[in-house]
């Protein structure tokens, strides 16, 4: 870290730790029905850099738990940490006199055109985070042509999501141990006008997230719109807004352990559009979803909070690729932070990549316009990214892009 961003760093704390701003700490305005806006004490939007000027305002504004929950890894939290190192693994290799006057950032998924490959990726109970969490972000994703998923443990229904987002959205799906609950999701996503599934694969037995757990223990706050502490906490499932209406009584997992590749025929049994399977990470895998007619892959470790590999989500793309040999789009997420990142999973051969816990930042600490600033200096790194190697539009970048690296 520079001498600069660092004295930027120890500002943003010097604010949120000032005694005169303490009476509008965004804990202490944390009530049962999540955190409530109020003016903005922290510094402008104007000031921030890059995406890690949010980090410390979110941490800052979110009540411990909560921030526990968006920072968490799992066990010694390897993965969450090899997902950033892994980053430093490919080196750029720069092409010059190129006329970069240009570039063209926009891509083309199932049929819809973007004007980024920037996903806002799927992360639950957003109210958690800011008031009407996931239409405030459909909102910025909107304004920025960006594709938008919604998890099943939204606070905020599919179809109210989707109209503010002005349509597109898709839902990812954590397929419960019970059918007739799982067809209830799929027939609410359906009508509110979802035609992508993303199905969730990488929390098959559960997950031991301890710095979210120590965290929590003695939170004496009401948690309804909050977050499930396993897959296994089923009791809070009642209030998630696309459960409303539906019978859970013997639901005993939103990842059940007995999900196989016949569950993924069952799904397809009740389900009419595109169907991804996220949490791919290896190329027998890959060769398996091209084999059961899978539409597209995602790659992700679940940002680190759902297997210790140690095994960073970019390490995997390379294989999950050569595994699905183009036939069908990969997406891939967990520990993208920079512009640099995600051209490098492009040159590995991503269709695209989605950002979690950056956007969040933005939302916690600045709402909707957090959000566009968020996924705005993202572009703007990308581009720069892209002018810089020479390559003008999204299928310009290639393998020949980047080179790997031993460090």
């Amino acid at each position: 870290m520079t001498v600069v961003n660092r004295a930027r760093r120890d500002l943003l704390r010097f604010f949120a730790a000032s005694p005169a701003l303490a009476t509008v700490a965004w804990h202490e305005v944390l009530g049962q029905t999540g955190p409530q806006p109020f003016p903005n004490p922290f510094p402008p939007l104007t000031d921030a850099i890059d995406v890690f000027d949010f980090e410390e305002v979110a941490r800052q504004r979110l009540s411990r738990a909560h921030w526990a929950y968006l920072a968490t890894g799992v066990d010694d939290e390897l993965t969450l940490k090899a997902n950033r190192d892994g980053m430093a693994h490919y080196d750029l290799r720069a092409r010059r006199m190129v006329d970069i006057s240009s570039v063209d950032m926009s891509v083309n998924l199932f049929g819809s055109k973007f004007d980024s490959p920037i996903i806002v990726a799927p992360v639950s109970s957003q109210d958690a985070f800011y008031p009407g969490g996931e239409v405030v972000v459909a909102k910025a994703a909107k304004a920025g042509n960006h594709l938008q998923i919604l998890s099943t443990l939204s606070s905020s229904p599919y179809e109210g999501v989707n109209e503010a987002r002005g349509g597109g959205v898709w839902f990812q799906l954590y397929a419960t141990d019970r059918l007739d609950v799982t067809k209830a999701l799929l027939k609410r996503a359906r009508e509110g006008g979802a035609k992508v599934l993303v199905v969730t694969t990488d929390l098959n037995g559960g997950s031991n997230r301890e710095t979210f757990t120590r965290a929590s223990s003695g939170n004496d706050r009401d948690c309804r719109m909050c977050h499930q502490t396993t897959p296994m906490d089923i009791a809070r499932l009642q209030y998630k807004a696309m459960f409303s209406g539906i019978d859970i009584t013997d639901v005993k997992s939103v990842s059940p352990n007995a999900m196989t590749w016949g569950t993924l025929k069952m799904l397809r049994d009740h389900w009419p559009g595109q169907l991804l399977l996220k949490g791919i990470v290896t190329r027998e895998d890959a060769e398996l979803c091209v084999r059961h007619g899978v539409d597209g892959i995602y790659v992700s470790n679940h940002g680190g909070r759902a297997e210790e590999s140690g095994r960073a989500s970019i390490d995997s793309l390379s294989e999950v690729v050569a595994g699905a040999k183009r036939k069908i789009p990969v997406i891939v997420d967990s520990g993208f932070r920079r512009g640099t990142d995600i051209f490098k999973a492009l040159a590995l051969g991503a269709s695209a990549v989605a950002v979690g816990r950056p956007y969040i930042w933005g939302l916690a600490g600045y709402g909707q316009p957090g959000v566009e600033a968020v996924l705005g200096i993202l572009r703007r790194e990308l581009a720069i990214t892209m002018r810089q190697a020479g390559t003008r539009s999204i299928s310009e970048i290639t393998a020949a892009s980047i080179t790997a690296v031993r460090r």
